[in-house]
């Protein structure tokens, strides 16, 4: 039987590991349904297209909401990480699950903490997930075995009280943490009527070419769900609109998502065909890393871990700031 583990639980357990003794604060769950807008000429500087226009970071990680920073190009290439969240609880079971918020299972947390120490020493300033707590337990957990030590900090945009309350009035608390944007659009593939379904039964009932055709084909939608297609156009857009520039800008950003939409914006980045994409498989946990540089993305495979040499040598930046890391820790 499958072991349903709390992020709470984990993080609780993570921290009374931890020799600090400053406190970690847990934000409560709420969903993030509302589209949010990136600010291109600013580095994390979010607008949420509501009534309240006060971008979400100056009230998290500032006292006044006056108070701004010029941004400065860090450099002309950024690190992309892609990482499908571990094994979920209805994965275990089979199931379909689209978009149901189901959490991950024991399996599942060690997928993403082995994930977290495959890029240990891969910088990451930004995190972008969807709004479903799989991939929020993925990216929260990978990052607590990351060299940098820095705390990732989701951002609550749902309402002015929600911006108000999480204020951080320390400079230095702020220089240590990583603004953590959750986004629908990131959401996995939305898949109707099968949603809960056990995916060997459907198969059984509808056959298993029709089920094929559900799962695999790029334009045929399951009963009442997203095609393949539909799910791309969100989740590539949303990179356009959203995470495109912050990598521009220079910022490393890591994606924790979905089969789905991952492989949508795979799309988008190696240029695949329909055809392609269909046959493109990601494997929980297991991140992939990408080079932008000159408006070109690079993809440069899987980190095998902090100790591995390859992936340091892709660029001269990457073994810089490994060395960086080294030097800090020693």
């Amino acid at each position: 039987m499958a072991t349903v583990v709390s992020l709470q639980a984990i993080i609780g357990s993570i921290a009374s590991q931890s020799p600090s003794n400053s406190k970690a604060s847990l934000f409560p769950k709420e969903p993030f349904n509302l589209p949010i807008k990136f600010r291109q000429n600013r580095c994390f500087k979010i607008e949420a297209t509501t009534a309240s226009q006060t971008p979400v970071l100056d009230t998290l990680l500032s006292p006044s909401k006056t108070t701004t920073t010029p941004h400065k190009k860090k450099s002309n290439e950024a690190s992309l990480i892609l990482i499908r969240h571990g094994e979920s609880l209805w994965n275990e079971k089979n199931l379909f699950t689209g978009c149901v918020d189901v959490p991950l299972t024991e399996k599942g947390v060690a997928e993403a903490i082995q994930a977290g120490k495959r890029i240990s020493t891969i910088p990451v300033d930004l995190i972008f997930t969807s709004s479903l707590i799989r991939a929020q337990m993925t990216a929260m957990l990978a990052m607590t075995q990351h060299r940098c030590k820095k705390v990732p900090i989701i951002l609550h945009d749902e309402s002015e009280k929600a911006q108000t309350w999480s204020h951080v009035f320390s400079e230095e608390t702020r220089k240590q943490s990583i603004p953590v944007v959750a986004a629908w659009q990131l959401n996995e593939r939305m898949y109707g009527e099968l949603q809960g379904l056990n995916k060997e039964e459907t198969a059984e009932r509808y056959g298993t070419q029709q089920v094929h055709e559900w799962r695999r084909s790029y334009h045929i939608p399951p009963p009442k769900g997203e095609s393949l297609e539909m799910c791309a156009e969100r989740a590539v857009a949303y990179f356009e609109d959203n995470i495109q520039p912050e990598l521009a800008l220079g910022n490393n950003v890591l994606i924790a998502a979905h089969g789905n939409s991952l492989r949508s914006i795979i799309m988008y980045l190696d240029k695949l065909t329909s055809q392609e994409v269909t046959s493109l498989e990601l494997s929980t946990g297991l991140p992939l890393l990408y080079i932008f540089k000159d408006r070109k993305f690079m993809r440069r495979g899987s980190p095998v871990g902090p100790t591995e040499a390859g992936v340091y040598a892709y660029t001269k930046r990457l073994a810089q700031y490994r060395q960086k890391l080294d030097e800090s820790l020693n």
